[in-house]
C-alpha cells in the first residue's frame, strides 16, 4: 500500500511556515522540510530557519543537523528524507514535505535515480576543471547546441545541474529531458498530495524585502562573522547561499553594505521567480493564490477539506 506524502511548497517568503504548522496540527502531520539552506546548523539568520517556539511542538526533520564546512547533495536529501518519511508513518502521522527547494521535493515525487544511472566520473571532473578555468558561464554555454530546453531552464550559477545535463547527453545522446521521460518517473511509493502556494507578485516581492530587512536587523552580519571565525569561505557549498555570500562580499571589503542588501533583495527576488517556475512544471500541484482568502485560516480549512476529498 501507497504511502501517503503531503507537500506544501512555494516561493520564498509567501508563508509557508506558519500556514504548515497549523495544517499539521490539523492534519496529524509532522514536517520535512525542503530547504536546501535550513540543512545548515550556525545558519539560521539567513536561511530564516523556524524557531523552537515557532514549532509549536510538531516534530520536524532535515532540518539544522549538516555542518556547513560539509557538502550535502539531492541524494543526501533523498536519503534523509525518506528515513524521516517511514519514522513518521509508523507513528501513524502524515508526513508533509515544507519547502521551496524544487530539486529535494522532486527527488522524492519523482522516479530519478540520481545515484547510479548514467555516470562518468571523469567527464564531471574534467567540466569542473573547465568552470574554474573559464567560468560557469562557459559551460552553460555548452548546453546551448544540445539541449535548449536545459539551456534556458537552468543558469551558471547552478553548476550541478547543468554538469549533468551534459553529461547525460554524453552517455545516451539525449537531452536530460528526454532521457527522464523514458523513465517511469510517476512510479513512486507515495499518494502525492501537492500544495503550491502564490500570492500576487508586487505583494510577494514587498514580503520578500521586508523580510531581508528582519534578517539585517536580527543580527544576519554577526551571523556570518561566527561562520567566518569557524572558518567557512566562500567556496562552500554553504556559503553560496543567497544573503550569505553578498554579506561575505561585504565583510572582504568588496561592495557596501548598502549594495550588499540590495544584491541580497535582488536574489531574492530572482529566486522565488525561478522556484515559481519550477514548480509550474508538475501537473499534480494544487495552486493555492493566498488573495482569494481572507486569512490563513481559509486556506489551511481549504487545503484540509481537499486532502479529505483526495484521500477518498
Amino acid at each position: 500500500m501507497k504511502k501517503n506524502l503531503f507537500i506544501l511548497a512555494g516561493p520564498t517568503a509567501v508563508g509557508k511556515t506558519e500556514i504548515s504548522i497549523k495544517l499539521a496540527q490539523k492534519l496529524n502531520g509532522e514536517i520535512i522540510s525542503a530547504d536546501s539552506m535550513q540543512i545548515y546548523k550556525h545558519m539560521d539568520i539567513g536561511s530564516a530557519k523556524i524557531r523552537e517556539d515557532e514549532k509549536q511542538g510538531i516534530s520536524h526533520y532535515v532540518i539544522d543537523f549538516v555542518d556547513p564546512h560539509q557538502e550535502f547533495s539531492v541524494v543526501d536529501f533523498k536519503n534523509e528524507a525518506t528515513k524521516a518519511i517511514d519514522k513518521i508513518c509508523t507513528k501513524n502521522k502524515l508526513p508533509m514535505i515544507v519547502g521551496g527547494t524544487g530539486f529535494y521535493i522532486d527527488s522524492l515525487i519523482f522516479n530519478y535515480d540520481y545515484a547510479n544511472s548514467h555516470k562518468d566520473d571523469s567527464y564531471r571532473e574534467y567540466l569542473k576543471s573547465l568552470a574554474v578555468e573559464n567560468g560557469r558561464e562557459y559551460i552553460h554555454g555548452l548546453l546551448r547546441d544540445i539541449d535548449q530546453e536545459s539551456f534556458e531552464k537552468l543558469y551558471p550559477n547552478d553548476l550541478k545541474r547543468v554538469i549533468r545535463a551534459l553529461e547525460v547527453y554524453k552517455l545516451t545522446g539525449k537531452t536530460i529531458s528526454e532521457y527522464n521521460a523514458e523513465q517511469d518517473i510517476y512510479n513512486i511509493p507515495y499518494n502525492v498530495y501537492y500544495f503550491v502556494l502564490n500570492i500576487d507578485r508586487a505583494k510577494l516581492y514587498e514580503r520578500i524585502n521586508k523580510r531581508v530587512d528582519i534578517m539585517m536587523e536580527n543580527g544576519l552580519i554577526n551571523e556570518v562573522i561566527k561562520l567566518k571565525e569557524m572558518g567557512c569561505t566562500s567556496d562552500m557549498q554553504s556559503m553560496k547561499g543567497i544573503g550569505y555570500k553578498e554579506i561575505l562580499y561585504y565583510l572582504d571589503g568588496k561592495i557596501t553594505l548598502d549594495e550588499a542588501v540590495e544584491m541580497i533583495k535582488k536574489g531574492s527576488r530572482n529566486y522565488a521567480k525561478r522556484q515559481l517556475t519550477w514548480f509550474r512544471k508538475d501537473k499534480r500541484v494544487i495552486w493555492i493564490d493566498k488573495d482569494k482568502y481572507k486569512n490563513d485560516d481559509e486556506i489551511i480549512n481549504m487545503i484540509f477539506n481537499k486532502v479529505n476529498t483526495l484521500n477518498g
